[in-house]
């Protein structure tokens, strides 16, 4: 890669974060990259990370500013193992907050996928809340396009009409007898009558004596229905369910040198390597807890004793996710909110009591639904500043994120979201979920958002979302492992080869989870107290 290009990509990548460097400062980050050869994109990730900590009085970032986190990772660096001969070891784990993620659209003409490049304004337009459907309609359908049983006929011959499921677009519908397939949204265009909706038109349906697959069928959800048109004008469905999954191997070979996670496209011959450290990586383990009240002296109690166990061990845990909510009530910036800083600077003394933990693992923090923030919308900002500043102080590599956020160890891919979205979706549910395959819950949901390839298909009334940030919350190509905490049963489900699974409330039963991601195995614990 040229000077050029690389001076390039480290402007615009602090410019994403809302940085702008001076020139003095740009060298000083240049000259820090250049020291990984073999990890530019890794190490610039990292030195944006930790510069995005720091209490900055300004965004014009001046030489001496970029140079105290130059130092503070290279302090770091000469006290990792030497056993870690590249860059890229020492950089294994990434987190990726929702709002730097690239965003890509469908190009149906050209059968592409082509990055956004303008700036996204948090306050979009009617033009944008049409754009959020019409994008998760058409990454949905170039997936079925593909799918052997729903790909269009080479050869137009009876034998091969009588094997087709061929999607029929809505508006080509009148005048057409007989069974025929429809993809589109379900959409509720007058109060009480529902009508799916495809990009060139919309038809009343009648579910009332459809035989469904597994998941929840609610209003926003991507369906695919066979039926016929009745003279009344309604489509009446026999069978519908959710387009089908793609192999996240078939979904990445059409997708060469595009980032939809947000952590950088690497190499083969890195690929390789990464892959193979990560299966010889059998020590690493992720303890995730969510539900984490702070201003409960049980659930502060309970956390001193994991923490009091784990520090005890061999190896201490590489990462501690922990998931709000941080507040047993709803909480906000106008009340009670010194009151929460506090308990966060207790929370830090509590950590850096234990040694071991505190120098060898990492504590990444995410906001709950009921956090202080300034919305409810998703995806949500990381926590406020303010009320951090004090654990900080303690633990100084604290990440704070957004929810949801993703984090990449080595090749493997996890997305963290913290939401009570089980009880929203069966409120939701437009019919009874289908007990056929089964009658877990859970695994409905799991159903649900893979195949919608989104991980909150709501109706935006619901559960509202940034109109311009919707593809912060898609899941495509799937990642290898999604971590839902949610208030209600901790489980975990492995789905088409995901794995999927929520910790539990930590603060009203006690339970967590630990996560081996060598070989992808889920320990769900609880505390006996």
């Amino acid at each position: 890669m040229g000077k050029g290009e690389i001076r390039r990509r480290v402007q615009k990548k602090f410019k994403l974060r809302g940085f702008t460097l001076k020139v003095e400062a740009l060298e000083e980050a240049l000259l820090f990259i250049s020291r990984f050869p073999d990890a530019e994109d890794e190490a610039l990730d990292l030195l944006v990370d930790e510069i995005d900590k720091e209490p900055l009085k300004s965004s014009i970032l001046d030489k001496e500013a970029v140079r105290r986190v130059v130092n503070l990772l290279l302090e770091a660096e000469a006290a990792v193992d030497p056993a870690s001969s590249s860059a890229s070891n020492r950089l294994a784990l990434r987190v990726i907050d929702a709002f730097v993620i690239p965003r890509f659209r469908y190009d149906s003409i050209k059968k592409v996928f082509y990055e956004h490049t303008g700036k996204l304004s948090i306050h979009g337009d009617a033009g944008d809340k049409v754009a959020l459907y019409r994008d998760r309609y058409q990454l949905l359908l170039q997936r079925l396009t593909r799918d052997k049983y729903f790909s269009k006929p080479v050869f137009d011959t009876a034998t091969v009409d009588s094997v087709s499921c061929e999607i029929t677009p809505i508006q080509s519908l009148i005048g057409c007898a007989g069974r025929r397939w429809l993809m589109g949204v379900i959409s509720q265009l007058e109060e009480g009558h529902f009508y799916l909706e495809d990009l060139t038109a919309a038809i009343p349906i009648d579910l009332t004596n459809a035989k469904i697959t597994s998941g929840f069928f609610v209003e926003n959800t991507i369906i695919v229905a066979e039926g016929e048109l009745l003279p009344t004008g309604t489509f009446k469905v026999n069978t519908c369910g959710f387009p089908p999954l793609e192999d996240r191997d078939d979904s990445l070979s059409l997708l060469m040198g595009l980032d939809f996670f947000g952590a950088g496209i690497l190499s083969t011959e890195e690929t390789l390597r990464l892959s193979a450290l990560e299966k010889k990586a059998v020590n690493d383990m992720f303890v995730i807890l969510s539900d984490v009240w702070l201003d409960s002296e049980e659930a502060m109690e309970k956390l001193a004793v994991i923490l009091d166990g784990y520090e005890s061990v061999e190896i201490v845990p590489t990462l501690f996710v922990l998931m709000g909510n941080f507040c047993s009530r709803p909480c906000n910036l106008s009340f009670h909110s010194s009151t929460l800083r506090a308990q966060f600077g207790r929370l830090g003394e509590m950590i850096k009591a234990h040694p071991r933990i505190e120098q060898q693992s990492r504590f990444l923090f995410l906001p709950g639904p009921d956090d202080a923030g300034p919305a409810k919308v998703l995806p949500r900002c990381a926590l406020p500043k303010y009320l951090t500043e004090e654990l900080q102080k303690h633990i100084p590599n604290a990440i704070f994120s957004s929810n949801p956020c993703r984090v990449k160890f080595h090749t493997q891919e996890i997305v963290f979201f913290r939401q009570d979205l089980l009880y929203k979706m069966r409120r939701s549910s437009l019919i009874p979920p289908s007990s056929e395959e089964t009658s877990d819950p859970f695994e409905h949901l799991v159903a649900t958002i893979t195949h919608q390839s989104h991980l909150c298909p709501l109706p935006l009334t619901v559960q509202p979302i940034i109109w311009n940030y919707d593809h912060c919350l898609r899941l495509y190509p799937t990642p290898h492992t999604i971590v839902l905490g949610d208030r209600s049963e901790q489980k975990a489900f492995r789905y088409t080869g995901i794995t999927c699974f929520n910790p539990g409330s930590f603060s009203t039963d006690s339970t967590f989870a630990a996560y081996r991601p060598c070989n992808q195995e889920v320990e769900l614990s609880a505390l006996e107290i």
